[in-house]
């Protein structure tokens, strides 16, 4: 019981995790949007890299809250993100994933699950030195 509680804790800080770097970096980019005269188009590579890194962040974080099984809290971190955007967009447009969104989101749960390892490993080895 122990566990479960500790894997939705950490699954729970690492999408609240992404979310909050997802809302920070909108900001941003929106602001630049808004009052330069830089078009979408031309950041599109630089959001894209910046989601990665959000979703890396947010598997990171679930990786080191759960201190074990790095690969599932990430992979799940990521999956419940994508369930939430996949949601958002079903229920609010009333449309599906296309085939580029789910190459994308399949790479943001790979993605999560590498952070979730490295946070693992980050973790324990600061466990293990002190």
């Amino acid at each position: 019981m122990e566990e479960s509680k500790n894997f939705g804790s950490a699954i729970l800080f690492g999408v609240i995790g992404i979310f909050l770097l997802a809302i920070i970096s909108s900001l941003i980019f929106s602001l630049i949007l808004r009052f330069t005269s830089t078009q979408e188009s031309s950041v599109q590579f630089i959001i894209t890299a910046i989601s990665f890194v959000t979703l890396f962040a947010g598997g990171f974080i679930s990786g080191g809250k759960g201190k074990q099984k790095g690969w599932l809290l990430g992979g799940i971190t990521g999956l419940v993100y994508s369930i939430i955007v996949f949601m958002f967009q079903y229920l609010g447009h009333n449309s599906l994933f296309d085939v580029e969104q789910i190459i994308y989101h399949t790479c943001y749960i790979l993605i999560a699950m590498m952070g979730g390892i490295l946070g693992v490993n980050l973790s324990s080895s600061k466990t293990r030195n002190a």
